[in-house]
């Protein structure tokens, strides 16, 4: 943050110093005047330059409101900051409950509808449209798929969605979402769906806890396993992160596709990343989790467990990786970046003396141009042709816990990112925020340059999540999940400077 030392050097600002806990250095050896606060305070009171807001929210709501006041007045379950706006853009009745990822249909410029995944079981409802103007929903899938969460539009007009559900988790994609209604699928396996010309499975693109996605343009799609340490045994890892790539790249441009058997997602070559390029990438395994790596070769007949081969190939794992974003600004220069959030486990150690204070973060990936991260060329069983690199952007904090869902804002290149953290279960229960963070500047680290905190819930039963931006930066659209209404929600904030 040097563009800010020296006017915070110069800030006439008096902020207490705290400490805690977890925090050894401020108890300890803390200063007269507390640096890092002062230019935390500058960062708060930048926030119109900065975040486009006139001002930030000073802590997380601890307020739980009534079924019956949510029902008349859906708006008060979010406290946004001050500047913006809140309005529903959805409660109806027909909702699913755990509305998670979406998106814009039949683009993010100009929508006619959201498309969105229903974190439920295979019983439930699946997958949703939602009419932009009234707010009606609709089913696409009434069936058969369990814990939908990725919701992705395709570059050929398609839409894709994935479970997350283990070593079970499948990847479905489906043609025409507007007309096509109450498709049942298979509750497990990849037979056919009940409207195989609408919706089918993909096998090509493995099986795992399915939950980051992101798509270039010529159909090459990094993915995540929502997985957490230690499941299934003491020891084992928690998830991955692989690459698919089409046998046949998608040429940006063309027309949508009218068949879906003319999705590039019918066949490709699996990688998995692995951190350590040192000896010749013998430098691999826990202690090393960021900086360059290789993608390693993931070999066998679709559709291949995708967890097994992570584990079997020492690829590098992440505590319960989440949602991801494609930075755009990156694309248009011809070079692939995409940043996605590892939730954590933040149960507070003030009430749990098991709490890990392990408050995940928020990471960026860069893969080389486009042309290299969508080429193959293997030798020894690693793909050669780009360097992946990854690094930590936002590091969590017992303020801002669990990072769940995160989007890019067009325009500024600011993020936000949706928490899903346990405030419900401190000692002084408190909400889950939303929180707005620059990007890394041109200073020496690689952390974000500074976050304020945007929206905070105002219902300790529920967490905000799918957030994501329309094409201009202008709305943000924001599940409130599993709420006190018992029905899903769609909130639309706006009013961005």
């Amino acid at each position: 943050m040097n563009r800010y030392v020296a006017i915070a050097v110069a800030a006439a600002v008096t902020v207490a110093s705290s400490a805690t806990a977890a925090d050894f250095g401020q108890r300890h050896h803390r200063p007269r005047l507390d640096f890092g606060q002062r230019v935390e305070e500058l960062t708060r009171q930048s926030s119109l330059e900065l975040f486009g807001t006139l001002g930030d929210l000073d802590e997380s709501s601890t307020k739980s409101i009534s079924a019956a006041k949510a029902e008349k007045n859906p708006e008060a379950l979010l406290t946004v900051a001050p500047g913006l706006r809140v309005r529903v853009l959805s409660a109806d009745p027909n909702l699913a409950p755990n509305i998670d990822q979406m998106f814009l249909w039949p683009n993010a410029k100009r929508p006619t509808h959201i498309i969105a995944c229903n974190e439920q079981g295979s019983g439930q409802v699946a997958v949703q449209r939602v009419e932009l103007k009234s707010g009606k929903a609709e089913t696409i899938i009434s069936s058969g798929l369990t814990s939908c969460d990725p919701a992705r539009l395709t570059p050929w007009g398609t839409v894709v969605v994935g479970e997350e559900s283990g070593t079970n988790g499948r990847i479905f994609e489906i043609l025409d979402p507007l007309h096509t209604s109450n498709v049942t699928v298979p509750a497990s396996g990849f037979g056919p769906t009940s409207d195989p010309t609408h919706v089918v499975a993909r096998p090509a693109l493995g099986q795992f806890s399915f939950e980051g996605i992101g798509i270039l343009p010529n159909g090459v799609v990094y993915l995540t396993d929502e997985n957490r340490p230690g499941s299934g045994g003491i020891g084992n890892p928690g998830g991955a992160l692989v690459k698919f790539i089409p046998s046949q790249l998608w040429a940006p441009g063309r027309a949508p596709i009218a068949s879906l058997d003319q999705s590039p997602w019918t066949s490709g070559s699996i990688f998995g990343f692995r951190v350590g390029r040192n000896g010749g990438n013998t430098d691999v395994g826990q202690g090393n989790e960021y900086g360059r790596g290789v993608w390693v070769a993931v070999t066998g007949t679709a559709p291949i467990n995708l967890r097994a081969a992570a584990s079997a190939l020492k690829l590098t794992a992440y505590y319960r990786p989440e949602d991801m974003s494609v930075d755009q600004e990156a694309l248009a220069d011809g070079d692939v970046r995409f940043c996605g959030t590892n939730t954590g486990q933040d149960t507070p150690a003030d009430v749990d003396p098991n709490g890990d204070n392990h408050w995940g973060e928020v990471y960026c990936v860069t893969d080389g141009t486009i042309a290299e991260a969508s080429a193959i060329s293997v030798l020894n069983g690693l793909n050669i042709a780009s360097i992946p690199e990854y690094h930590p952007l936002i590091l969590g904090t017992s303020l801002f816990g669990m990072p769940d869902n995160i989007d890019i804002q067009p325009g500024t290149g600011n993020f936000l990112v949706d928490e899903d953290g346990e405030g419900a279960l401190h000692a002084t229960p408190h909400n889950n925020d939303i929180w707005d963070c620059l990007d890394d500047g041109d200073d020496a680290d690689t952390l974000t340059d500074g976050c304020i905190r945007v929206m905070s819930l105002n219902d300790l039963t529920a967490e905000p999540t799918g957030g994501f931006f329309d094409g201009k930066g202008e709305h943000y659209y924001v599940s409130i999940q599993h709420n006190i209404t018992g029905h899903g929600l769609i909130l639309d904030v706006s009013g961005w400077r």
